[in-house]
Formats: structure tokens, sequence, C-alpha cells
């Protein structure tokens, strides 16, 4: 069963910018681009380099891919399937997230 929690209001996002938030003990990446009019959701931790830290990471475009670039070793992770773009095989969760009303939504 799907099970939408909110996490936090719209106005509490920064554009073109990450936000973490505590959803069910996992913590969570949440990113905000208002020109595309979309908002993601990926675990925060990263795999390589063994830390939580996605949601402070830069957000970009590679080759029409939209990626989250790692603060600590700049490894580029899709922003809409988790699969990072340096290294076969690496993925962080990607999660359901949606805007409903003034809220922001994730489902863990």
């Amino acid at each position: 069963m799907t099970t939408w929690q909110t996490v936090c209001e719209v106005t509490d996002l920064q554009a073109d910018a990450g936000v973490c938030a505590l959803v069910d003990g996992v913590q969570v990446a949440i990113f905000y681009l208002p020109a595309e009019a979309a908002v993601f959701a990926l675990g925060n931790y990263d795999p390589l380099a063994d830390a939580n830290v996605l949601a402070r990471g830069i957000i970009g475009d590679i080759g029409g891919e939209l990626v989250v670039a790692s603060p600590l070793y700049k490894q580029h992770f899709s922003l809409s399937t988790g699969a990072c773009l340096e290294a076969d095989g690496v993925a962080v969760p990607v999660y359901p997230v949606r805007i409903a009303g003034a809220g922001v939504q994730v489902c863990v």
C-alpha cells in the first residue's frame, strides 16, 4: 500500500537546489526545479563517498539527463533513475514525490 507523507511545504524548497527530509527513518534528498515544474526525490546517501550528502549537491544537465553532482567526489546521479553516470551498477534509491496543494509529499 502506498502512503504519501507530507514532508514540507513548497515554500520550504529552494529553486534548483536540494533539501534533506527524514521520512520513516530514511534520509531523502528532495530537489526542486521550478523551470521544469518538477520535484525529484533520491536517497541522500552517496554510496561512493559513504556519506549522507546528496541533498547538498549541485543540479545540472549532462547530455539531456538531469543530475545531481555529489559534493564530495563529484560523481553524477540521475534525478530520474538514481543511476551513477560514472560508475556502472551504482545507484541510489528513487522515491515517488509530488506536490499536493502547498505540500511536498514523498512515499518511502
